[in-house]
């Protein structure tokens, strides 16, 4: 059915603007409130910025397309920092900070190999969401408890003249604007999957996984180009800690089950690994990541789309 493609993208803009709506207010309704900047960086963005991937999967799942709900997750994480990162600094080098080092490098590796170990099996457990909801708040206090140790938590007037009307408005319609932008990508991927004969766990990783990445290409690339890159590869380091347990969690909770997508399972989770791992020694090296780099991390992520597309196809 060829209308689900177009069906797919306007799905994914609804999706993408919503999440952006959602974001915006909600991180401004907390400022207002005088909530602490490191709360609202790591609660309001972190979660707010994987919410495409969080609603996605979570309707995927609970419709009982498991395979596209993990395909989105993993999808997501190697696109971050193959596409995303590669793109980034092939505009200008990254200087990577070395607080991003010592403290969400070491996180994403651990959240990505944990996700990696619990999908390998091709089956996603009830107590695997409980494990991944778990990690998610451990991981959460860390982040809090570093970002309180190196900012000085102030307060300004806030610039916003939104009222708090507008705002709760303008966060509520982008909480309504992602639930149905994410039912159509559900719906339209399923589609799609079925039409061409291709495994949920493909059109995830690749069609929804890019749909849902595209706000951190869109910021990544907006930073580039104002040269603030010192946070690039942190917020996309960050996403992956994010997609990992919160949304691995939700899948885990909401709707457990067999994956069935051996390929997905087995390449997938090992191409996560080696995207993160590949990413991390980058930046490590050197603190940066130059454009010879982007070139290989560009290169992995055209890798990791042919090696899935070999058994993509629903026998």
């Amino acid at each position: 059915m060829l209308v689900a493609v177009p069906v797919l993208i306007a799905g994914l803009v609804m999706l993408v603007q919503g999440a952006d709506r959602f974001v915006d207010g909600a991180a401004a309704i907390a400022v207002e409130h005088r909530l602490s900047p490191v709360l609202v960086g790591a609660v309001v963005i972190g979660f707010g910025t994987s919410a495409p991937e969080m609603v996605v999967s979570a309707i995927a799942s609970a419709r009982g397309e498991v395979a596209l709900g993990v395909g989105n997750i993993v999808g997501s994480n190697v696109a971050n920092l193959t596409l995303v990162l590669g793109v980034a600094a092939l505009i200008t080098p990254l200087v990577v900070d070395r607080g991003i080092l010592l403290r969400e490098g070491p996180l994403a590796i651990s959240a990505v190999a944990l996700a990696a170990a619990l999908f390998s099996d091709g089956e996603v457990e009830r107590w695997e969401g409980v494990v991944f909801a778990f990690a998610m708040v451990v991981a959460l206090a860390l982040i809090i408890r570093g970002g309180l140790d190196v900012e000085d938590v102030t307060f300004g007037e806030s610039e916003d003249e939104r009222s708090q009307g507008r705002l709760a408005a303008e966060t509520g319609l982008g909480l309504v604007m992602t639930v149905v932008g994410a039912q159509v990508v559900v719906w339209s991927a399923t589609e799609i999957a079925d039409e061409f004969e291709l495994s949920g766990g493909f059109v995830g990783f690749t069609l929804v996984a890019l749909g849902t990445s595209l706000p951190e290409l869109g910021t990544t690339v907006a930073a580039c180009r104002k040269g603030q890159t010192g946070l690039v590869v942190g917020n996309l380091l960050g996403s992956n800690i994010f997609n990992s347990l919160a949304v691995g969690g939700i899948v885990g909770l909401v709707g457990p089950g067999a994956i069935g997508d051996d390929l997905l399972s087995t390449r997938g989770s090992i191409l996560m690994v080696v995207a993160v791992l590949l990413s991390y020694v980058f930046a490590f090296n050197g603190r940066r990541v130059n454009r010879a780099e982007g070139v290989v991390l560009l290169v992995l992520y055209i890798a990791a789309i042919a090696l899935l597309a070999g058994g993509s196809t629903i026998q």
